[in-house]
C-alpha cells in the first residue's frame, strides 16, 4: 500500500521504555512520522535493556530494538535554551506530543497543557502514566509490576497455592500503550471535525483493568470475586490445559456438543452421560474429577495428533508452545507478522521485529527503516522543524 492511514501525521515522542514507545510504534506502523526526543548521551532507558549485554553496552538493547523501528532520533536537552527552541519549532508542526513522565514533570519544564496549546492549538497531547494526572496517586512512581499488583490481575494468576503471580510479560505497559494509540487516533479524527487539539490523560491502572474483561465486570455485576484457577477457564469445563503423551494441550470444549465430541474422540463416551459431567454447571463443580479422567485418556497420544483430530471435529485445541515455537508458526509467516530489517549495530545480522496483527486492505504494515541509533537524525533537526511547520500551516489553512 503506497499510502498508509496515518501518512502525514507527525508524532513527537518523549517516551521511554515500553508503554509510550509501544504506542508510537503502533502509530508508526500505520504511517505516522515519529521523532523520538532523547536525552543527550543517554537516550531511551530501553537502549540499555535486554538479554544481550553487548547490545546494551552499545545503547541498542534488544528491548529498544523491539519497539522503535521506523522512528527518527534527535538528542535534545529541554533545560538548554537552544534545544528548547528546536523543540518548540517541532511542536509548532507536530500533530501529536506523546510523553510518559510522572504527572506534572512536563509542566514544571514549562510545557503544561496551556503552554502547549498556545504553541499549537491543534496539538493532540497524550500523557501515559501509571495512575493518570489526577487523583491521590497521580504522582506515585509506577512500573508494570506495580500496576499488575494494583489491578488485581496477579491475585487471579496461578493457582490457589501459587497466587499471586506476575503475568509473564509486561501486559500493563502494553495495555496502556494500546489504549493511548486508540485515543490518539480518535483525537485526530475529532480534530478533523473541530480543528482543535485534545488533551489525553491515559492511566495504565485503568487501561489495564479495562482489559481484564469478565474478571472485573462479573464482580461488578454479581459481587462474587474471581479466584485463581491456574490454567483453567473459570467460565466452562473442560476448558484449560491437559496432559498428553508428550506435553501440554489446551482444550476449550465450552459448548455441550464440543464436550460430547471430545468424550467420544478420547474414547470415553461414558463421561458425557455421567451425572457429574452431564450438564455445564455440574462439570464446573466437578472439574478436578473430569480433568483427571481426560488427562488419563489424552496421555495415550501426542499433543500434535490430538490438536489435529480435535480441531477437525470442531473442538478447539492447540499445543502449548514456547515463544520460539510460536514465532515459527506457518500462520504468522503467511500473514507477514514478522519483518526483517537491517540491524543498526550489526551489519552482518538481520533484525526481526513484529507487526500489529492487522491486515489493512489485505496488507501487513512493516516498519520502513530499522530502529535509530541515539541521535542518528541530529543533523536533520532544522530541516525537520521547517518541514513540520510548513506542513502544519497548510493543514491549518485547509481545516
Amino acid at each position: 500500500m503506497d499510502v498508509r492511514p496515518l501518512d502525514g501525521v507527525r508524532v513527537l515522542d518523549l517516551t521511554n521504555v515500553l508503554a509510550g514507545p509501544y504506542c508510537s510504534y503502533q502509530l508508526m506502523l500505520l504511517g505516522a512520522e515519529v521523532v523520538k526526543i532523547e536525552r543527550p548521551g543517554q537516550g531511551d532507558l530501553a537502549r540499555n535493556l535486554g538479554p544481550d549485554t553487548s547490545l546494551n553496552r552499545d545503547s541498542i538493547g534488544a528491548s529498544f530494538l523491539a519497539q522503535n523501528a521506523g522512528k527518527k532520533s534527535l538528542e535534545l536537552d529541554l533545560k538548554d535554551t537552544a534545544d528548547r527552541a528546536v523543540f518548540e519549532d517541532l511542536l509548532t508542526g507536530a500533530d501529536v506530543l506523546l510523553e510518559n513522565f510522572r504527572a506534572g514533570v512536563l509542566a514544571r519544564m514549562g510545557y503544561g497543557p496551556d503552554a502547549l496549546a498556545r504553541i499549537n492549538a491543534r496539538l493532540v497531547y497524550c500523557s501515559i502514566s501509571g495512575f493518570g494526572h489526577s487523583g491521590p496517586m497521580s504522582e506515585a512512581p509506577a512500573y508494570d509490576q506495580i500496576i499488575q499488583g494494583l489491578t488485581g490481575m496477579m491475585s487471579i494468576t496461578g493457582t490457589s497455592e501459587t497466587a499471586p503471580q506476575r503475568i509473564g510479560f509486561p501486559v500493563c505497559d502494553t495495555a496502556g500503550g494500546l489504549m493511548a494509540a486508540l485515543a490518539i487516533s480518535a483525537a485526530l479524527l475529532q480534530r478533523e471535525r473541530t480543528g482543535r487539539g485534545s488533551r489525553l490523560d491515559v492511566s495504565m491502572l485503568e487501561a489495564s483493568m479495562s482489559t481484564m474483561g469478565w474478571a472485573v465486570s462479573n464482580y461488578l455485576v454479581s459481587g462474587i470475586p474471581p479466584e485463581p484457577l491456574g490454567d483453567q477457564n473459570p467460565t466452562a469445563a473442560p476448558s484449560g490445559t491437559f496432559e498428553t503423551l508428550d506435553g501440554p494441550l489446551n482444550i476449550a470444549a465450552n459448548q455441550q456438543l464440543q464436550f460430547e465430541t471430545l468424550c467420544r474422540l478420547v474414547g470415553a463416551p461414558r463421561l458425557a452421560a455421567d451425572p457429574r459431567f452431564r450438564e455445564r454447571e455440574q462439570r464446573k463443580i466437578h472439574r478436578a474429577e473430569l480433568n483427571a479422567e481426560l488427562n488419563t485418556a489424552l496421555s495415550r497420544r501426542p499433543a500434535a495428533e490430538w490438536e489435529r483430530d480435535l480441531n477437525a471435529a470442531g473442538v478447539p485445541a492447540a499445543r502449548v508452545l514456547s515463544v520460539p515455537q510460536a514465532l515459527d508458526q506457518e500462520q504468522l509467516q503467511h500473514r507477514g507478522f514478522v519483518s526483517e530489517l537491517s540491524h543498526p549495530g550489526r551489519s552482518e545480522q538481520a533484525l526481526r521485529v513484529v507487526g500489529n496483527g492487522v491486515l489493512f486492505d489485505g496488507e501487513a504494515f512493516a516498519p520502513p527503516s530499522p530502529p535509530p541509533l541515539l541521535g542518528e537524525h541530529n543533523s536533520e533537526r532544522q530541516r525537520l522543524a521547517r518541514s513540520w511547520a510548513s506542513a502544519s500551516s497548510e493543514g491549518a489553512a485547509t481545516s
